[in-house]
């Protein structure tokens, strides 16, 4: 590391931890934060409806790897092309690290304030976590869940007809998209259901950088703080999923704040974003007559189509912040040791240098290998859940409602102004 390299990245952490620990109760307050930002640095959070504000194309356009700027004296970079954006996410740790005592600094700071989980940590760290995580996530496993998830489907489903009794319209977020992923996650994870709906909202307020309302550190430790109480009783007593099983194999080699905050990545990344998905893509259907009958009559329709939108949707508007361990060059810019990387994954998604027309749906194109799962080291261990879950309850719910229809101009729907994980609000529709 670079003698400037090595005095900007201990600057950097001691801004950010001196921000953090001087509001109250030593967390940051989002709104706080984002006061800080400039409107470039929030760019990547904001739509237009389903697309990204056309802003972020025109930066992508002039420079895939631009300066933006950042608070505390940082040095940021926004990377919105998809070449640029893959090599980030496929580099080694000795060029970009994720770990999170690279943000706020491990001197002062308790362990109980990292999140936890695998999005911020690197090998040989990562490797042990993710090693417990993914025999839980094969094709083998998963598939020996199919016929609940079916069943899981069909009960939204009846949720959606009931709630349509002598109602108007119907909030297909809260009826359909929202009670698929909870029970599918909350039943792979062992968690009872009594918890449900406190654990869909830390889930949701977390990424949703707009409310000033919750602190988000606070919310993660309050997900965690419940997890831990979860993993303290199952250690005891056992339980029905995956934290049951990893304490059965691994429970004298991880302890409890360890695996809870492993179990709050796999709930936050198995159920915002499942959620969003299934909203979102309701909404290209319900758009697009055509595509809708297309999912509804052919069978073979329902995979390309999931691909399509997890490219087309990116509902992770960005991946996990890079940080620049040594010097190095990007999209011919002189990354510096120290500089703080970010990967606009909805930018890099629709990068005409990959394909003809990416701001459309085109479930015909040829296969793009798409980054909304993210891409190397760090992605998604449970991608192959979530497309299993999409490729099932998309057809599904057109085939139980095919004369479905949004009960209000997509253009009034409310979307979330400035979030991570991009979603709906509400989604009215009458069944038909």
């Amino acid at each position: 590391m670079s003698t400037f390299g090595a005095k900007t990245a201990s600057r950097m952490r001691r801004r950010l931890l001196a921000l953090l620990m001087k509001l109250p109760g030593g967390h940051a307050d989002p709104a706080s934060l984002l006061a800080r930002f400039p409107d470039e640095a929030l760019m990547p959070l904001r739509r237009r409806g389903l697309d990204p504000v056309p802003a972020l194309a025109a930066v992508r356009e002039r420079e895939p790897v631009s300066r933006v700027k950042m608070p505390l004296g940082l040095r940021g970079w926004l990377v919105t092309g998809y070449e640029e954006t893959k090599t980030v996410l496929a580099a080694d740790t000795k060029t970009f690290s994720n770990d999170f005592g690279n943000m706020i600094g491990k001197v002062g700071i308790g362990a109980e304030q990292d999140p936890g989980g695998l999005g911020f940590a690197d090998p040989p760290h990562h490797t042990r976590l993710r090693k417990m995580l993914a025999p839980h996530f094969t094709t083998r496993a998963l598939a020996k869940r199919s016929d609940r998830i079916h069943q899981i489907i069909e009960d939204a489903l009846d949720d959606v007809a009931r709630a349509a009794e002598g109602s108007q319209s119907v909030d297909l977020q809260k009826h359909f998209a929202l009670q698929i992923p909870s029970r599918v996650i909350m039943e792979l994870l062992g968690v009872d259901e009594k918890d449900r709906d406190e654990f869909q909202r830390l889930s949701a307020v977390r990424f949703d950088f707009a409310s000033g309302a919750a602190k988000s550190l606070d919310v993660i430790q309050e997900s965690i703080d419940l997890l831990r109480e979860v993993v303290a009783r199952q250690r005891v007593e056992g339980g029905p999923g995956l934290i049951g099983a990893i304490l059965a194999e691994y429970g004298e080699d991880i302890g409890d704040v360890e695996l809870a905050g492993l179990a709050d990545g796999v709930l936050t990344g198995g159920l915002e974003t499942t959620v969003s998905m299934l909203a979102l893509g309701a909404i290209v259907l319900l758009e697009d007559e055509k595509l809708f009958a297309r999912v509804r009559d052919d069978d073979t329709a329902a995979e390309p189509f999931v691909e399509e939108l997890l490219r087309y949707l990116s509902v992770v508007q960005v991946g996990f912040p890079h940080f620049a361990v040594r010097d190095s060059e990007l999209g011919g810019k002189s990354i510096f040791a120290g500089d703080v990387v970010l990967p606009s994954l909805s930018g890099a998604n629709r990068d005409a240098r990959v394909g003809s027309n990416m701001e459309t749906v085109d479930i015909d194109r040829p296969a793009i290998s798409h980054l909304a799962f993210g891409h190397g080291l760090h992605r998604c261990v449970g991608a192959e859940l979530a497309r299993l879950e999409l490729r099932m309850a998309y057809p599904m719910l057109v085939r139980r409602f095919p004369n479905m229809r949004l009960a209000v101009p997509a253009d009034q729907l409310k979307y979330r102004e400035l979030s991570i994980v991009y979603g709906v609000e509400e989604l009215p529709v009458v069944p038909g």
